[in-house]
């Protein structure tokens, strides 16, 4: 039995489709801060509501589930909201993964694969960010997510928890043939927010910033189609159950994308024209965030076949209709 910790938000519920379609027995455990029951119920896998906070609810569902693995996914995620509300972010994302180690050291679980992010990186002014980079996180968010690594690490030297932690770059579009709802793909995100603008949803895009010293002034992004992610989850979870991997690994394409990109591409695809206004930067927000996967592919090994920035976009505007 696989335990998806936030398996009915965005990345959760394409995860645990997966592991279901793959034959894995698969619980969700989330607390519908962002995830829905709607999207938990399109999984094929059964929904427990509870918090990754609550020592009571994790020792309840791991009585209750016999739990072999968990891929814990459950976080606050908004760099942004970090900065204005550290202290929520330093509970859920630490707090959180603490509760969630302490249940599996009781219950004798030991595979874990963690959700981090690039976010801990120090800024880089030139080339794809590797493993091995230093790490200095410029947000609250970041920070939560290095010390949830750490976390991690040394429940590994202290009772032997085996883990794999990937660190993403930009989470993007969705499995249209899954008949997941879009919303349940976060709307802050920026190529969900150009969609919504198309739609309507949104009056216009507000573009944080152009005056970064990028090629055209927008920040630049690693976007990493939210089903190579799922693939990558797989091919560990797989070889994590037979002892065989361990370790940290970047998660993106090594290939950067401009907020101007992004539009731009929307447009092309959909035949519509995008409305933006030039706003000030978002605190927390650095200029380029860009992966080497070099490790992830020779060492898992695996590639990312869909995500490329046209695939991409088209598979989200499909989940958009348009």
């Amino acid at each position: 039995m696989i335990l998806v910790t936030g398996g009915a938000g965005y990345i959760g519920s394409h995860m645990v489709r997966v592991l279901v379609q793959n034959g894995f027995e698969t619980v969700i455990l989330d607390n519908l801060s962002h995830g829905t029951k709607e999207v938990a119920n399109q999984t094929g896998a059964p929904l427990v509501v509870g918090d990754i906070r609550d020592p009571r609810a994790l020792t309840s569902l791991f009585s209750h589930y016999p739990i072999e693995a968990v891929i814990h996914f459950a976080a606050t995620i908004e760099v942004g909201e970090s900065v204005l509300d550290p202290l929520k972010y330093w509970d859920n994302n630490l707090t959180g993964t603490l509760r969630l180690l302490e249940t599996m050291r009781s219950f004798g679980v030991r595979n874990l694969i963690l959700s981090s992010t690039a976010a801990v990186y120090a800024t880089k002014s030139h080339g794809p960010l590797v493993e091995d980079d230093p790490l200095l996180p410029g947000n609250p968010y970041g920070e939560t997510k290095e010390a949830a690594e750490r976390l991690v690490t040394a429940a590994g030297a202290a009772f032997g928890l085996a883990s794999v932690i990937f660190r993403y770059f930009n989470a993007a579009a969705l499995e249209p043939s899954f008949g997941l709802v879009s919303h349940s793909i976060p709307r802050s995100h920026l190529i969900p927010a150009v969609l919504d603008t198309l739609t309507g949803r949104l009056p216009e895009l507000k573009v944080f910033g152009n005056d970064y010293p990028t090629t055209d002034g927008t920040g630049v992004r690693d976007y990493i189609h939210v089903m190579d992610l799922v693939e990558a989850h797989m091919i560990a979870l797989k070889r994590l159950l037979k002892g065989e991997i361990s370790g940290i690994y970047n998660l993106g394409t090594g290939q950067g994308q401009s907020v101007m990109d992004i539009i731009r591409t929307t447009e092309k695809i959909t035949g519509k024209t995008v409305r933006f206004r030039v706003v000030e930067r978002r605190p927390g927000d650095v200029p380029i965030l860009v992966a080497s996967g070099n490790k992830a592919r020779t060492n898992l090994p695996w590639i990312p076949m869909r995500s490329s920035l046209d695939r991409i976009i088209q598979d989200s505007a499909a989940g958009w209709g348009l």
